[in-house]
């Protein structure tokens, strides 16, 4: 059994089962589907990898973990893939029994019985949602007295979440994995990338090598913004032509057994920043740097991104682009034209990963750091082009710098820092290229 199903054991209260879907094929137009993907939470706790399954947890069982699953079906895997089956689930997954998933709906009754708690999560699989719904209502109107259905539904996300947040070595090395591939993805486009080129290019440029140094895809969709379009926070139809003089803002990660990287670099096209794009970027540069260090243990998520709001709004001013007392802009929340988004989040099966924030149900009680955390620190300043308010010279410039940070017991380790972000690393390795191309 994975360590992970076994901490979610002793987590769960007694006299409980606990019924944890798998995620379905998604259509993507007509009779085509997306590439699956399973569902987080699923694969965190039993690494079944295919769709439509159904994982049973029931600790007072001699049996206390069960698959429902997919069967055998030579047809069927003849035009769509092998599947592990019955006996796969319990030979190569662990499962102490399997099941086929038809059979779900009707073992639900001898399942459920006799347990006070059901642990389910509401809302993300509608058709299961009715199965579970209708028994329970069955069991109420029927009044039998032999019969005695959970009576309280717990939510399991707050404690697979609070479960997720803190990685073991395990997933710390699949996480550095992840890492490493897209900071070399990185390093590659800052030597190929040159005016003329498109946005897509750059896209397809990463992705492939992302893909050929065994991750199994991006994270999230890449952001490849060139000029303008670095100052669009999630911007992502990559089919612009990139331009000599403009900066090129590229957020991307790779995707790797399950674990996601996270990285963001802004560089110049041409491979030179201009005197008002290195003043924009050395203020953010410098706050993330400040940023990094305060990750550690000992100062909380909340108080970290006031710290960034109050380091950028003293850079704003020095730019120009605010004026009046650093408190009074705070108050304001003045910072906002060119500072919207928080500085960080958690980082791990999801690019914006399971866990909470805040400690309490009235989000006052931040939550401190702890070792096994990984987060990402990535400040930035987006300046519209059309902000006449603006000096004119920053006008158009978008910056983000961003790396992944793990928590450790004595500080941090940057887990991304194999990619360049000092200018004159930036410029010097952009400068070998041109070089290059000159011999």
């Amino acid at each position: 059994m994975r360590s992970h199903l076994k901490k979610f054991i002793e987590a769960m209260e007694p006299n409980s089962v606990a019924v944890i879907p798998a995620a379905h094929e998604a259509t993507r137009s007509y009779d085509t589907e997306y590439k699956f993907r399973q569902d987080s939470d699923f694969w965190y706790l039993t690494g079944f990898p295919e769709p439509d399954a159904i994982a049973v947890i029931d600790p007072s069982s001699k049996t206390p973990y069960s698959l429902y699953v997919r069967p055998r079906d030579l047809e069927m895997e003849t035009w769509f893939g092998r599947r592990q089956g019955v006996d796969g689930a319990v030979k190569n997954y662990g499962a102490d029994r399997a099941f086929p998933i038809e059979r779900f709906s009707g073992d639900i009754g001898k399942l459920l019985d006799g347990h006070e708690r059901l642990y389910y999560r509401f809302a993300v699989d509608k058709g299961l949602d009715q199965t579970i719904l209708g028994y329970l209502t069955e069991q109420r109107v029927r009044r039998i007295k032999t019969a005695y259905p959970p009576h309280i539904i717990i939510d399991p996300t707050p404690i697979i979440g609070d479960m997720r947040l803190h990685k073991t070595e395990k997933e710390i090395e699949a996480m550095q994995r992840a890492a490493d591939i897209a900071a070399e993805a990185h390093v590659l486009a800052m030597k190929k990338v040159k005016p003329g080129m498109n946005e897509s290019q750059v896209e397809a440029l990463m992705e492939s090598y992302m893909r050929d140094k065994g991750a199994s895809g991006v994270a999230y969709n890449s952001i490849i913004g060139g000029g303008d379009n670095a100052t669009i926070l999630h911007y992502v139809e990559n089919n612009m032509p990139l331009k000599d003089g403009d900066l090129i803002l590229i957020d991307a990660g790779a995707e790797y057994q399950g674990y996601a990287s996270d990285i963001t670099r802004t560089f110049p096209i041409n491979g030179k920043y201009s005197k008002a794009q290195r003043e924009v970027y050395d203020i953010v540069l410098d706050v993330q740097e400040k940023c990094i260090e305060y990750t550690k243990v000992g100062n909380t998520v909340k108080a970290r991104q006031e710290y960034s709001i109050e380091l950028l709004t003293e850079g704003m001013k020095q730019l120009g682009l605010l004026k009046g007392k650093t408190k009074d802009l705070i108050k304001k929340k003045a910072y906002m034209k060119y500072y919207m988004h928080g500085v960080g989040h958690y980082l791990g099966l999801d690019v914006h990963d399971a866990g909470r924030y805040f400690t309490d149900q009235g989000a006052k009680n931040s939550r401190p750091f702890a070792p096994g955390m990984v987060l990402t620190v990535e400040p930035g300043l987006y300046i519209p082009p059309d902000d006449k308010s603006a000096p004119a010279k920053y006008r158009g410039i978008g910056i983000r710098i961003e790396d992944d940070v793990l928590v450790t017991k004595d500080g941090n380790r940057n887990l991304t820092s194999k990619v360049p972000k000092d200018p004159d690393e930036i410029e010097a390795l952009m400068g070998k290229r041109r070089m290059a191309k000159a011999a």
